[in-house]
Order: structure tokens, then sequence, then C-alpha cells
């Protein structure tokens, strides 16, 4: 494998020099990516471009995430003012794909950039992948994690001898860890962002898939057992909050506020706040704290993910910016160690099999989780910021905060996405 990445990487730079002739290809280039996020990606832009001098020349935009982004994406392929790379999201690709808006990426491409499948996990593969072909490049997965503050779990007597929160095998076991935090004083054993259906939808779709369960079959939403399923996945949840284990009406900054301060005892949120804990750790302002895999409430273990990808816009691009960018994208995957600072885990295989990799916390710990992952259902109306979100968030505040009936939410929400 390694000759023949070698291999394509030589084939890549033959190519440049035959064809651009010594000149500056330009690559234009827009992203999403805020904060952290948006912080580490510029730096590797730097990197590439220093390294590329006087070959390839990446020129960033940022852009809105959600929405605002993909409607630009959009609207720029239409008028043919696309840019030659973006990232994306992979659960948003089958929406993209039917609207016509990306560009395949073949198996040259493939073989160009040195990259192959067998580089990626499965899950990671399959969902930038729409009947039988590829429309992204995975630079990373990004799934919900469940953070602990080692301090509160040790003085509850709920910490391992490894250093990670008891009871994670089972629904009884984690409702007894927490009710132990609750019991030692904690006033939250459970941070959840209670007041955010859209992102709550990560964890409940979570609980589905820990019964096996899913959204979609065969184009029908919720069939067979599966409102039951999605009725139990929100009854856990809504008896959690009942009990006082968990955080209610909480917006996304309060609940990561209840768990720096101490207050909840456990957070369930994105591996993204990982370089929030580790810089407040580092300045001596945050407690020794950890991230794991999420709790195995039901039969299997399950865990929400999307992928930040790579793709290209559809449209005519002529062959040096095309090798350009997959130039880019070849360079940005193989050099994605640094990106896993911002608590991602690279997609590239390579990547997370390294020493380095290996010594770096808590994405080494949470990394196997990658077995398990599930990724929203292939529908042009499901992924991030997706229509499924919306109408599944109307009725999943109030049942988490303890309002509405699990069983009577189900039976709206199959209403309401059948309307769809």
């Amino acid at each position: 494998m390694t000759n023949y990445k070698v291999t394509g990487s030589v084939m890549l730079l033959a190519g440049f020099m035959s064809t651009a002739a010594h000149a500056e290809v330009v690559v234009e280039w827009w992203d999403f990516l805020g904060g952290g996020d948006g912080v580490r990606m510029k730096q590797l832009i730097e990197e590439f471009n220093a390294e590329h001098a006087g070959e390839i020349s990446i020129q960033a935009t940022t852009l809105e995430w959600g929405v605002p982004f993909y409607t630009k994406v959009q609207t720029s392929v239409a008028v043919g003012e696309a840019p030659d790379i973006m990232t994306y999201h992979a659960s948003r690709i089958p929406l993209a794909v039917s609207q016509n808006v990306l560009s395949e990426i073949t198996a040259d491409d493939w073989a160009t950039m040195g990259l192959g499948e067998g580089d990626f996990a499965s899950a990671t593969w399959d969902a930038v992948t729409i009947d039988g072909a590829q429309f992204a490049v995975p630079l990373d997965t990004h799934p919900i994690v469940l953070y602990y503050n080692k301090d509160l779990l040790g003085a509850a007597g709920v910490l391992t001898d490894d250093g990670v929160p008891m009871g994670m095998d089972s629904l009884e076991g984690f409702t007894e860890t927490m009710r132990a935090l609750q019991s030692n004083g904690v006033k939250f054993p459970l941070g959840s962002v209670t007041a955010d259906g859209n992102f709550m939808f990560r964890t409940i779709y979570s609980l589905v898939g820990q019964q096996g369960g899913e959204l979609i079959t065969d184009g029908e939403f919720l069939t067979g057992d599966n409102a039951e399923k999605l009725a139990n996945a929100l009854t856990v949840l809504q008896d959690w909050t009942n009990e006082g284990l968990q955080s209610t009406y909480t917006d996304y900054p309060a609940t990561v506020a209840l768990f720096t301060s101490g207050e909840a005892a456990m957070m369930i949120n994105g591996v993204w706040e990982v370089p929030t804990m580790t810089d407040l750790h580092a300045a001596g302002n945050l407690f020794e704290w950890g991230a794991v895999e999420l709790p195995m409430i039901f039969d299997q273990r399950a865990t929400y993910a999307d992928s930040h990808s790579f793709a290209i816009p559809a449209g005519d691009m002529d062959p040096e910016t095309r090798a350009a960018t997959l130039e880019v994208m070849s360079w940005m995957l193989k050099n994605s160690l640094f990106w896993a600072t911002a608590g991602h885990i690279p997609a590239y295989g390579p990547v997370t099999a390294t020493a380095e990799y290996a010594m770096m916390e808590p994405n080494a710990t949470y990394s196997p989780l990658t077995a398990n992952m599930i990724f929203d259902p292939k529908s042009p109306l499901a992924g991030v910021a997706g229509p499924i979100f919306d109408v599944m968030s109307t009725y999943f505040v109030p049942t988490l905060n303890g309002e509405l009936d699990p069983t009577e939410a189900v039976e709206e929400i199959i209403i309401e996405l059948n309307d769809m």
C-alpha cells in the first residue's frame, strides 16, 4: 500500500510539471469551519501553501455553517461560480447528489491521491457512497461521546481502576452510576442539550441504533417495530429527567457550562468540545476529565457520527485545477494528525494507526467507537440541519423534559415525517 501511494504522488507531481509549466495553480476553497476547527484548518492551509509554494495555492473562504452554506453551494453550482473544493457533511451528500451539486470522485481520482476504500472505516466510506459511487473524501468522523468529571465520579465511588465511569454496559448500571452521583450531592449527574431537539437527535438516534432500529426502511419512516424503538429511547431519557438525573431545558452553551463548572458530572456532546476541555485544563481551570464512547443502554453499541469531508462541485474543471484539488485533499488527509487535536477522529486509517495518535487522549480512548458508528439515513430529507432534524426536534424537546408522552410523540412524528 505504501508503494502504491508514493507512486500516486509521483504521478501527480509529474502531471504538474508537464502541464502547469511552473505556473502556480490557485485552488478556490470554501469551508464552514468556525471556532477551534477553523483555527486548525487555517493552520493546515498555511502549511500546505508553504509546502507547495510556486505549485499550488489554496485561497480559502469561510462561510456560515448549516443551511446558509449549502444553499450558497447549490446556487454557485447553478450559475457556474462554485469553488474548486469545499467541506461537506457526509450526511448531506444524498441531498447534494439528488440536486446534481457534486462531482463524483472517480477510481482514477482515488488512485491519483493514493487513497482507497481500505484506508477508511467501512461506515465512513459508505457514508460518502451513493449507488456504488463516491462523492466526497472523508477527512474525519465526529461522533458524540460521554464526557465525565473524574473527580466527582471518584468521590462518588463510581470510577473504575482504569479511570472510566462504572455501569457503561447497561441501562441499569448507568442509571445506578447517576444515582450514586446524585446521592453524593451532584446537581445534575448528566448534562444534556435538552432545549435543542436538533442536537438531541444525535443521542436519540444512537439509542435507536442500540436496539438495531432504523429511521427509514425502504423509503418509509419508522416501519415495523422501529416506532416502538424510538419510543423506548425517548422513555429512557424522559425517565432520567423525571428522576432529576438529567438537566432540563438546557441549551448548548448552558450544557457546556454545567459540565465545566462541576454542576454536571457527565455530559453528552460532540468530540469537537475536546479542545475546550483541553485548554481549560491546561490553564488550571478544569478538573481531571475524560471522554468515552456512549454507554450501551440497550442491546448493542451504537453511536451517532457524521463526517467532515472534502467534495468537488459539479461542473467543468480543467485538468490542472483538478489535479491540484486532488493533491489538496490527499495532503490534508495524510497530515490530519493535527486535525485530531480538534477532537475529531481522522478518517484516514494510517493516521489513527500511528504511535503519535495512540498517545493522544482522550481521542485514542474513544476512537474504537468507529466500529459502532451509525450515520444518518441516506435520504435527501436527512442530514445535519435537514428537515428530518427539524420535524423531530419539535417533539423531542417537550418529551425529553417530561411534558409529552413518548408514544404520543412518536405518533405525531410519524404523521409529520410521512407528510414530507
